[in-house]
């Protein structure tokens, strides 16, 4: 067992997987001997060489043409695209082409690729730089949609990831870099389209994605001590598939839901979510579904602003302490 930081997990869970399979290459802007803007792949140029990890262009839609090719062709890319903002550059890959590439050939031609790209606020980069975009890839037809909270999940979701024959679009948060977590020995292989209870209760059910699961535990904590209100956290961690079974098993147990989400309230994924609630588990709930949200505005740069509009701890906390006690 090892400690080790969300960032540092990115660069493991790469290497498990190029050791494994000489198919598995890596590409991106600055990713190769500088080890990525954010130090995600640090050091893997130096053990797997130039031919399997390659800087590339500053061309969104180069990076995913490449990789598109290249799954085609066989090998299993991991192409890095800098900032989630970006997507939109190259959304016509995304969105039309290697989502759908199976489902046009008739099954003839796979496109087994991981797009990684560093997602969500914090870091002060202003409107253009600090998106939580996992909602506009989670609409596609054909694309798997991943955001882990923790390095060990990093590892093992990125592991499954690479091995599974559809793009995956995998979402790192930029805030959770820094953050360390235990993470055992050996090889981590993990189950797309599993959610995880990370913290039993009774009393309502919290859902969260990514930098949203430690500040929604922390809000779980508060409303235990100062008001005795048991929180069921659960971190989704994979939007598509999306794991309905323990969504809705929680629902049963806690009869209340809550939604925590750092992308814009409007067609947020806590809607789609609610929506099948409603549908599946209607009769279990014992008061309506409240989303805690961003609001549905560009994200500021100043750093008071940011942390106003981003859902808190303190936000969650006392949204679900009124949400019950009404």
């Amino acid at each position: 067992m090892a400690e080790l930081t969300y960032r540092d997990a990115v660069a493991r869970g790469i290497a498990q997987e190029m050791a494994r399979d000489d198919d598995v290459i890596f590409f991106g802007e600055d990713v190769a001997k500088a080890g990525g803007v954010f130090k995600a792949t640090v050091g893997l140029y130096e053990q797997f060489g130039p031919r399997r990890v390659r800087d590339t262009p500053i061309s969104e839609q180069a990076i995913l043409g490449a990789a598109m090719g290249a799954a085609m062709t066989g090998l299993k890319p991991i192409a890095e695209i800098m900032f989630s903002d970006f997507l939109a550059v190259c959304f016509d890959f995304i969105a039309n082409e290697f989502p759908k590439s199976r489902y046009m050939s008739n099954g003839q031609t796979k496109c087994p690729l991981v797009v990684r790209t560093g997602n969500g606020a914090g870091s002060r980069f202003g409107a253009q730089h600090s998106q939580s975009v996992e909602n506009w890839c989670m609409m596609i037809p054909g694309l798997k949609v991943v955001a882990p909270s923790t390095p060990r999940d990093v590892i093992g979701l990125l592991a499954a990831a690479v091995r599974d024959p559809d793009p995956v679009i995998f979402f790192e948060h930029k805030s959770l870099y820094a953050v360390k977590g235990e993470v055992p020995d050996g090889e981590i292989v993990d189950t797309l389209g599993t959610a995880k209870i990370v913290r039993p209760g009774k009393d309502c059910t919290i859902l969260a994605l990514a930098l949203m699961v430690p500040r929604a535990l922390d809000a779980a904590e508060r409303l235990q001590k100062q008001y005795g209100i048991d929180c069921e956290v659960i971190d989704l961690r994979s939007l598509v598939p999306l794991d309905t079974q323990c969504i809705l098993g929680s629902v049963a147990r806690t009869h209340r839901v809550f939604t925590v989400e750092e992308n814009p309230r409007l067609c947020g994924w806590g809607a789609e979510i609610a929506s099948i609630i409603a549908d599946e588990a209607f009769y279990d709930l014992d008061g309506p579904i409240v989303r805690i949200t961003t609001p549905h505005i560009p994200l500021p740069a100043a750093d008071i602003l940011e942390d106003m509009v981003l859902p808190t701890a303190d936000r969650i906390a006392e949204t679900v302490r009124r949400g019950l006690s009404a």
